[in-house]
């Protein structure tokens, strides 16, 4: 796809500043003409991602084809078009998408966006349309109706969490569950009826939620993610850790922090290769030198399902009666990272990695991470301008 206009990219970004998810797409004369277009990598990935439709799944030939009932938009009106995705019969069926009615509003080479929302696709031309424009307008129009639809949904989420949490920080401290540095969030999430598991998904309707105590200037956790074996010298955490653990009382263990800026203790460090777009763990050791490796199209994945939407929630730890408890005090409301800004945050040192491997005693390791953090103070640079709410 060609590179976006300034008008585009305005259009783009009133799209998402308002909880609009959107893919692109550019018809070419040639697509225009013979009513056909390649459901590119970014399509097929916006579809799969909602659960609209997997390409990698799909037959071959005209009794595979799936149709979708879409919506197709011309400032003050509508058009009712029909989405046929499919693969045709003919050598590896490379995946084609066609809107009906389509070549009623663009033009080749024109970018489109397009939205899943309330069971249809809805296609807007964002080389003609001023969107902007149309959403802040006095009058009634359908795509000023479609985002404030998407973004009063999005936005209820939100608003049904924030009121469990003012419930919960009224009835004010709540017992620790447990005695370690997980418990301020592990006692927040039963509070909120959340159970306990290991999954990746975000934690409440797609909201994740990220605790952490007031008085500790923690860094704050985005995600774990394991390196990629298959690029990486070492083949498990298990060689890692029988490379650079140490015994500390009855443990043999690596808990450590990893940055690029400079060598930790264990002689460790990070490097950011965006030729070859890596994130490479190396060694000062001559005889080991770079050791893992995690591609930065994997992480910056990771980084984007985790925290589409999150609340990072703030706690005030007290002792009562011998016991820890927490005040859930404050929220700070993000929504949709930089992408661009993770490496940069890598190579400033402001996003780091923590091991937290140890031999298990059937002599296994279990790692608990890499864990990618985040400095308190760097939220800002990795987010767009965030809500506050004070709970109590």
């Amino acid at each position: 796809m060609r590179p976006l206009n300034k008008f585009e990219q305005s259009n783009l970004k009133t799209l998402t500043e308002n909880s609009v998810s959107v893919t692109l797409m550019e018809p070419t004369e040639t697509g225009l003409k013979k009513s056909i277009m390649d459901a590119t990598g970014p399509v097929r990935n916006y579809l799969k991602s909602n659960s609209i439709h997997d390409y990698s799944t799909q037959k071959q030939g005209p009794t595979g084809k799936v149709q979708l009932d879409s919506i197709l938009y011309q400032d003050f009106k509508t058009i009712n078009s029909v989405a046929s995705l499919y693969r045709p019969q003919t050598k590896t069926g490379d995946p084609r998408i066609w809107f009906t009615k389509l070549s009623k509003i663009v033009n080749s080479n024109e970018i489109l966006a397009i939205i899943w929302s309330d069971e249809h696709l809805h296609i807007i031309n964002i080389t003609s349309t001023d969107v902007k424009v149309l959403l802040y307008s006095l009058i009634a129009n359908p795509i000023k109706d479609l985002i404030e639809a998407i973004n009063s949904s999005v936005n209820s989420v939100a608003d049904e969490l924030l009121g469990l949490l003012k419930g919960i920080a009224k009835d004010g401290p709540i017992q620790s569950m447990l005695d370690a540095d997980t418990s301020v969030g592990r006692t927040l999430e039963t509070a909120l009826g959340i159970p306990i598991n290991s999954s990746k998904k975000p934690d409440y309707k797609g909201i994740e939620l990220k605790s952490f105590r007031t008085k500790r200037a923690n860094r704050k956790t985005l995600f774990a993610q394991v390196p990629n074996w298959s690029l990486s010298k070492f083949k498990s955490s298990s060689e890692i850790l029988d490379e650079f653990g140490y015994q500390r009382d009855a443990d043999f263990k690596l808990y450590c922090t990893v940055s690029a800026i400079g060598l930790n203790s264990q002689g460790l460090s990070l490097k950011v290769n965006t030729d070859i777009n890596h994130l490479i763990e190396t060694s000062s050791k001559q005889t080991v030198g770079d050791f893992a490796v995690w591609t930065l199209e994997k992480l910056h994945k990771r980084l984007l399902e985790k925290h589409k939407e999150t609340f990072w929630v703030a706690a005030d730890s007290s002792i009562i009666n011998g016991k820890n408890h927490f005040l859930y005090k404050e929220v700070v409301h993000t929504k949709k990272p930089i992408v661009s800004q993770f490496d940069l945050l890598l190579e400033q040192g402001i996003i780091t990695l923590d091991h937290l491997i140890k031999r298990e005693p059937a002599g296994s390791a279990k790692e608990k991470g890499p864990l990618f953090k985040l400095r308190s103070s760097g939220l800002n640079l990795l987010f767009p301008p965030s809500k506050k709410y004070k709970l109590t």
